[in-house]
């Protein structure tokens, strides 16, 4: 007897639950925004950033100023105008350079002076100056790099073709891994997927409960037998379907529109992306709990989530570039690990110690918040 009020308690709690699930997949088919965000959102951000942003540097406007024109100035010149790294335009003189560098119109000027050819051929310091404009720092350290790098190869042929020792004495052969051609595109688009995924999880859901308060339903739901894991179940699933969804739809455009290269495992993309949806389903209710006001939640998971994902994550910029401080702050935001995650798996292919290590972290995570959640949807629905 015992047996069969036990199973009879169990069916009626898997009917609570799909009642709940479906109540909340309805909410979301009659919310358009809810498809916009999942399925519109991450088309615009996608061609925005792989069209419309790019830390890539290629045709870097340089002003050439060459006082005595000769053969050795003529092949450095020519080593500059065949690079597809810069658009070099000549000027008669430093100052007429100067001035438009200070108006913007070069971001760079290389000086040669009139005993360059001298003091190349006698095995002196050849006079080449370089001036890069600092306005944007990062702009001006890529500039100075490919100046370096397109003068040592010109030096370097140079040298063979006069049989000088004019090159360095030692020799840099270098390669690039897992992102040789460095188009920064490879490296944004996969980390975008973390902040769609961020966006689908903890901005939407973050507003699940708060709604319920707003449209007075929540005193509805407090008198019906749902239990809270059943609610919070229930809230969760088809925000996770939702958001799953996005993520194939993301990685499918990233691939095959932007030609992204997927060297990892889809199972290991699959689980980390399910594990991460989790935690910023599980951030998301958070939120919506502790907060009863729609708005106020909304804004509250843009501080507490996406920022943080945009900019702590490693998505564009370097953490270990970061002070102290803000690299130790940057563990506590989920988006960190699965970016980390996200770029092994699309350039590098299964790194498992970087792969494992990450999910650790968030699976850790999880287990935080979903105990928060259930202490918090406790107090505040029973």
């Amino acid at each position: 007897m015992k047996k069969t009020s036990d199973l009879s308690r169990a069916a009626r709690g898997r009917m609570r639950l799909r009642g709940m699930i479906r109540k909340e997949s309805i909410q979301i088919m009659r919310d358009p925004s809810s498809i916009a965000i999942a399925f519109v959102l991450p088309v615009v951000l996608l061609f925005l950033f792989g069209y419309g942003v790019s830390l890539d540097a290629r045709a870097i406007p340089l002003g050439l100023v060459i006082e005595q024109p000769d053969a050795a100035t003529a092949g450095l010149a020519g080593a500059f105008e065949r690079s597809e790294y810069f658009a070099p335009r000549r000027f008669g003189g430093i100052q007429e350079a100067r001035q438009a560098l200070a108006e913007r119109r070069i971001d760079a000027i290389l000086w040669l002076r009139n005993d360059f050819a001298r003091r190349l051929l006698s095995g002196g310091e050849a006079p080449i100056a370089v001036l890069a404009n600092g306005v944007d720092a990062n702009q001006a350290r890529i500039t100075e790099g490919y100046v370096q790098g397109a003068w040592l190869a010109w030096l370097g042929r140079y040298a063979a073709a006069h049989g000088r020792p004019l090159a360095p004495p030692v020799a840099l052969h270098h390669r690039v891994w897992f992102n040789a051609a460095l188009i920064s595109r490879d490296f944004l688009v996969p980390g975008l997927v973390a902040i769609i995924m961020t966006l689908i999880g903890s901005m939407l859901t973050a507003m699940v409960v708060a709604r319920e308060w707003d449209r007075g339903t929540m005193e509805a739901m407090m008198v019906t037998p749902l239990r809270i894991r059943e609610v919070i179940v229930g809230k969760l699933v088809p925000y996770f379907v939702l958001g799953m969804g996005g993520m194939v739809f993301t990685v499918v455009l990233a691939v095959y529109q932007f030609d992204v290269p997927l060297r990892g495992s889809l199972w290991a993309l699959g689980a980390a992306s399910a594990l991460f949806m989790l935690v910023a389903l599980a951030v998301g209710l958070l939120i919506s709990i502790v907060s009863r006001n729609q708005f106020v939640a909304g804004q509250i998971a843009i501080v507490v989530t996406f920022l943080p994902a945009f900019i702590l994550s490693g998505f564009i910029f370097d953490i270990h570039s970061m002070p102290q401080a803000i690299q130790i702050l940057t563990h506590v935001v989920p988006a960190r690990y699965f970016v980390a995650i996200l770029q092994s798996l699309f350039l590098a292919g299964d790194v498992w110690p970087v792969y494992w290590a990450n999910m650790g972290a968030m699976a850790l995570m999880l287990a935080v918040l979903m105990a928060l959640v259930r202490r918090k949807a406790h107090k505040r629905l029973e």
